[in-house]
């Protein structure tokens, strides 16, 4: 008996193992649904529910992902799906916003990956399979360096063509002013009406918080916010709400 019991254990031990080891996306096995699991649709499906929020406070891509969105945000689709944003936010301008013309009518966009890609720093960096180091990132941004996201400027002159106040809001802190000033007329922008940048007074606050706050201030100023595009949840979250928001696409990493 005492034989048996143990073979029966060895047996059970050795067929958990192999039930776990189904389970390792890397073997590529079927999952519960009885779907075929590739590599490839585990990873589009991660970056999908980064983008649907689902996936939050990540602070670094899953390391059998890191190839993937390096693909990704170097590939046609990646165009695709920002151009697609873009269109959405042109087709909002000629439907349904009543433009005043008479100085108030504003438009807030963030600026990394939304003006401007980091793209190229993260290539550098693991794409996102490196936990972030700012002061590394802040050293790159102060080169100036960052090409232009083409369609957004194409956006961003459209509303400039309308009349509207382009306002650039970003978590950037104030010492990166004059950098990013130069990044961005040197890659097409300009004729914006203000950038408002993180001073030491805002740099404890969380992005969300701090980015509400500017909105609240512009509404109170007078301001109406027709419309926010960014990269990042925290860019579009939180009171007061613009009459709509835009979000790009962006699985590299999470901003709280």
């Amino acid at each position: 008996m005492a034989i048996n019991l143990g073979f029966l254990l060895v047996i059970s031990s050795l067929l958990l193992s192999l039930s776990s080891a189904d389970w390792n996306i890397l073997n590529q096995k079927k999952g519960k649904y009885g779907l075929q699991i590739t590599l490839k649709n585990y990873c589009e499906s991660w970056r999908m529910n980064v983008e649907l929020h689902n996936i939050r406070d990540f602070e670094v891509v899953p390391e059998e992902c890191v190839d993937y969105i390096g693909k990704y945000m170097t590939s046609t689709q990646y165009k695709v799906d920002s151009e697609r944003t873009i269109d959405e936010c042109t087709v909002y301008l000629s439907t349904s916003c009543g433009l005043k013309k008479d100085g108030a009518d504003a438009w807030i966009f963030d600026i990394d990956d939304t003006l401007l890609s980091t793209v190229p720093y993260y290539k550098k960096n693991g794409y996102g399979g490196r936990k972030l180091n700012s002061t590394s990132l802040e050293e790159w941004m102060k080169q100036g360096k960052a090409p232009a996201l083409e369609h957004s400027l194409k956006l961003f002159n459209q509303l400039k063509g309308l009349g509207v106040q382009i306002i650039l809001v970003s978590s950037r802190k104030e010492c990166l002013r004059s950098a990013t000033i130069d990044n961005l007329v040197d890659v097409g922008y300009h004729g914006w009406k203000s950038l408002i940048l993180r001073d030491e007074n805002d740099e404890n606050k969380d992005i969300q918080k701090y980015k509400a706050d500017v909105r609240k201030q512009l509404a109170n100023n007078g301001y109406r916010i027709w419309g926010i595009l960014g990269y990042q949840w925290s860019s579009i979250e939180g009171l007061p709400t613009p009459k709509r928001s835009f979000k790009l696409p962006n699985p590299l990493y999470y901003v709280a």
